[in-house]
């Protein structure tokens, strides 16, 4: 009896001081900031605004107007298209940094990282100029003989192109851990026993590297869902999408109902993916605990004709080229996609050093103007100074909420860490657009639409993921046994901490920080709603500018925001630890 009282009382103890709980402020706020919000947005498309009975008619409506139907369409058939496109261009590239050595994996990811950290908005504003119909890109086509009346904007095609340039470093990077857990004795093993080195490739490295394939395919279709930047940009109203149909109802019908709706469906097809994608290779591989790719099915049958087929193409293809050809037609092609995702950053300072009333690509004349009009705007240096404020509270908070939950998951065994692990991914699975929507929603309810407080709150939950994942590798690395060596040498809890854990994941915390201070000062989607064009942050100047009148204030402005993130980035990356 006394021996149950005691195990008793010690299970009490493991409960009651389980490293799990520090992660219930993070947990609180996913609720107050997202479950709550989004649940109550869709609600309320379930309820008669008059009555407040339960009413289908807005799905009614939805389904039955031919308009609806066709955005619905576009949505999920352009995601799956960029899916497809940043898959087919994102692997070989993650490959190629697989190969390396880790210093110059390291040095090589800072051409994919850069362009990742600039905001689409920006890119596709380059894009809109380097792709004009007197564009650049226009007039080297012609010079190759190209139709002289080439339009290269505003359809499909540039929708596609700018989603998947803006979203194939996040694919690429989805793709690279899993590929650099394959051991890489098993390739030189299968050419050692008379295997070629295509068919090795396709036959062990291809089917071992198929979880990381999978989830960037997730990741990459469901933020596609609710992307509606580019689509605005760079498409014709033949592309309207699911999230620019939002816009229109939240801030020029506001009809909420309907946006509730659209929010619905949105999250459905989410849940959907996501349950696919777990029926066939299980969240844990999204999680990083290790899962493998579960075979078999329809799924099996379709990857193994894939396969096949890769395997079959491969090896004609090495018959009829000498290895050293194909090599390096293999290094072209890397650099080349590596130079179109750095051309939109590069675009900026020739645009706003020009001399043009306009924007032009190359520019023909040189002068300051531009820069001068940025700084003696009050409008643009409120809205800079408002998003870097807004900025560093938010990497404050986010890191220091996602700091408690990442050391208590990195402390803990128990099984229910890969519910919170999941559960603070959520801000990056949920569609941003749904997100924006939802707190405009709830927010406005407690009157913190258009105030800073509302666009901090909203910037810190959107930045909790990334800030998380870095600290959870952070602390993950750590040697805790140093710990016990520091109290067995006499220290207290508090020594232990400020002269131990704090000085080793010092550059772990510096570097989340300024990712999710580079996250809130780029961020547009929630700036757009919560702000509710009263508080512009300067994507939101930026975006208003683009869409009422693109002057060559706009390239000013981008430079100083690419200047911004590239000092910021150099310093988180170098800040982060090996």
């Amino acid at each position: 009896m006394a021996e149950l009282t005691v195990n008793q009382t010690s299970a009490k103890q493991r409960m009651r001081f389980d490293s799990l709980w520090l992660s219930a402020p993070g947990l609180f706020y996913m609720a107050l900031l997202l479950i709550l919000p989004a649940g109550a947005l869709i609600w309320q498309s379930f309820v008669d605004p008059k009555s407040g009975s339960f009413d289908l008619s807005v799905y009614e409506q939805m389904f039955s107007a031919g308009v609806y139907v066709k955005v619905l369409t576009n949505t999920f058939a352009i995601a799956a298209q960029v899916t497809l496109v940043c898959l087919l261009v994102g692997y070989p590239i993650a490959v190629w940094l697989a190969g390396m050595e880790e210093r110059r994996r390291r040095m090589a990811m800072w051409l994919v990282l850069l362009p990742f950290w600039v905001s689409p908005l920006l890119k596709n504003f380059a894009w809109i100029v380097l792709l004009a119909r007197k564009g650049i890109v226009a007039q080297m086509l012609t010079g190759m003989g190209f139709d002289a009346e080439l339009n290269l904007l505003y359809g499909r095609g540039a929708v596609v192109f700018g989603m998947a340039h803006a979203m194939l470093p996040i694919a690429i990077l989805t793709m690279l851990p899993t590929m650099l857990t394959i051991d890489s004795r098993l390739v030189p093993a299968a050419m050692t026993m008379g295997a070629s080195r295509s068919q090795s490739f396709w036959r062990i490295f291809v089917p071992l590297s198929m979880p990381g394939v999978a989830a960037a395919g997730l990741l990459i279709f469901v933020m596609g869902l609710g992307f509606f930047i580019t689509p605005a940009l760079l498409g014709s109203p033949n592309e309207t999408v699911i999230g620019q149909m939002m816009i229109t109802q939240v801030q020029k019908l506001f009809n909420l109902r309907l946006a509730g709706a659209l929010a619905a469906l949105l999250l459905a097809v989410t849940l959907i993916t996501i349950a696919i994608y777990d029926r066939f290779f299980g969240m844990s591989s999204v999680s990083g605990t290790g899962a493998v790719a579960r075979r078999g099915g329809v799924i099996g049958a379709i990857g193994g004709l894939i396969i096949e087929v890769g395997a079959t193409l491969s090896e004609f293809v090495a018959r009829l080229l000498p290895a050293r050809l194909g090599r390096g037609t293999f290094t072209v092609f890397v650099w080349l996609v590596i130079a179109v995702l750095i051309v939109p950053v590069l675009a900026f300072p020739p645009m706003a050093f020009s001399g043009s009333s306009f924007l032009e690509f190359p520019p023909k004349s040189f002068s300051l103007r531009w820069f001068e009009a940025y700084i003696g705007s009050s409008q643009w240096m409120g809205a800079t100074a408002r998003s870097a404020v807004i900025a560093i509270v938010t990497g404050v908070l986010a890191t220091i909420i996602s700091g408690m939950a990442a050391y208590g998951l990195a402390r803990s065994q128990r099984k229910a860490g890969g519910l919170i692990f999941l559960s603070f991914m959520l801000p990056m699975v949920v569609p941003n657009i749904v997100i924006g929507v939802s707190l405009f929603y709830v927010l406005a309810k407690i009157g913190l639409i258009a105030t800073d407080t509302g666009i901090v709150l909203g910037h810190t939950l959107s930045a909790m993921p990334i800030v998380f994942v870095i600290l959870l590798t952070t602390f993950r690395s750590f040697d805790w046994r140093l710990l016990q060596a520091a109290a067995t040498l006499g220290a207290s809890r508090w020594q232990q901490i400020r002269l131990v854990l704090l000085p080793l994941v010092k550059g772990g915390a510096v570097a989340a920080f300024l990712f999710g201070l580079l996250h809130s000062f780029e961020e547009l989607t929630i700036a757009l709603f919560v702000g509710a064009g009263v508080k512009q942050t300067l994507p939101k100047q930026m975006w208003d500018d683009i869409i009422l009148s693109i002057s060559p204030t706009l390239a000013a402005a981008s430079v100083f925001i690419v200047a911004v993130v590239t000092v910021l980035f150099v310093i988180a990356e170098k800040a982060r630890p090996r």
